[in-house]
């Protein structure tokens, strides 16, 4: 290991996992390999990061000056705000984009973190440059083609973005803010600040613009949904079952899965008397819970069965091939 890497390893790794030893500490070879590995685990994650944000930056900027800019619809959350403010007073849309959120990057450092906060003001600045410097064609002037598309393109933008660790547009971070101060649900906050943007949108451009501008926000949700949690929605299922065993073989053997079994206690009976009992948990997908549900009928139809929606899954086998019989 040339004298380079070993410091590098020391200054970016060592020194912030050994913090309080001495400046002049002797690191071992296991711990420089560790640190070594460390390292290259950290910069692979900020490439990959960053990668995804300058994907999100085109991808918005092209829905932007591709479709909604030139064809003077909105969207909701900050975007919106700039893209309305773009249109009535005629300031150039990149000072917009930085100015209106400033303010949600401050608030992103108190709420979210110092990290968040330097990712989000990257990508923001990014995105102005883009803007500002970039050319994209005009593509179409269908209405309703620019709500979809320009709505999808900024919504991938925004999920890409959000992929990488940041935002590029500040709503969320308010709603976040709002939610835990108040109590409110993050989507009410939402919902709330769209209402009142469109609502502006109504009076300052016109009505057909503003439902045209709703599409726009509905496309880029669903696109924001779809980049963020994936193609696949996943089902978690808590099982409770006298023949347990079966369930398990059968989850492992014939679905593909892997499970998680603990103990706990049932209560049952008109006194509740407690019982023990193996619990099995396992997460499908949504396309595989007809063929769970019939199985766990065919071995036991009394099973208690809970399931509820899982955003997404890391390591396990849920990523992998279900097997084939």
């Amino acid at each position: 290991m040339n004298k380079f890497w070993k410091d590098l390893i020391i200054r970016s790794v060592l020194k912030t996992k050994y913090r309080g030893q001495s400046e002049n500490v002797q690191y071992s070879k296991f711990q420089l390999a560790r640190g070594h590995k460390d390292l290259l685990f950290m910069l692979r994650r900020i490439m990959k990061d960053f990668s995804l944000m300058t994907l999100g930056v085109f991808c918005a900027a092209f829905g932007f000056k591709g479709f909604l800019l030139t064809n003077g619809f909105i969207d909701g959350g900050a975007t919106g705000i700039s893209l309305l403010a773009s249109i009535i007073t005629g300031v150039p849309l990149p000072l917009l984009i930085v100015g209106v959120n400033i303010p949600f990057i401050i608030l992103g450092y108190n709420t979210m973190g110092k990290q968040f906060a330097m990712k989000t003001a990257l990508s923001i600045g990014l995105l102005a440059i883009v803007l500002a410097f970039v050319p994209f064609p005009n593509v179409t002037n269908d209405n309703l083609l620019v709500s979809l598309f320009g709505g999808m393109l900024l919504g991938a933008g925004i999920g890409f973005s959000i992929r990488g660790g940041a935002v590029i547009d500040g709503t969320e971070v308010l709603a976040i803010f709002l939610s835990r101060k108040f109590g409110v649900t993050i989507g009410d906050v939402i919902i709330v600040i769209n209402v009142l943007i469109f609502s502006v949108a109504a009076y300052f451009l016109s009505i057909e613009v503003a439902m045209y501008s709703m599409i726009t926000y509905f496309a880029a949700s669903r696109t924001l949904d779809f980049i963020v949690e994936g193609i696949e929605e996943y089902i978690g299922v808590t099982i409770v079952s006298s023949r347990n065993e079966e369930i398990r073989q059968m989850i492992i053997n014939q679905m593909g899965r892997g499970v998680t079994v603990y103990s706990g206690k049932r209560g049952f009976g008109k006194r509740g008397e407690l019982k023990e009992v193996e619990i099995i948990y396992t997460v499908i997908t949504r396309l595989e819970l007809n063929k769970l549900n019939a199985e766990i009928e065919r071995i036991e139809p009394k099973a208690f069965v809970v399931m509820n929606s899982v955003k997404d899954t890391r390591g396990g086998m849920i990523k992998k091939r279900p097997l084939q019989h």
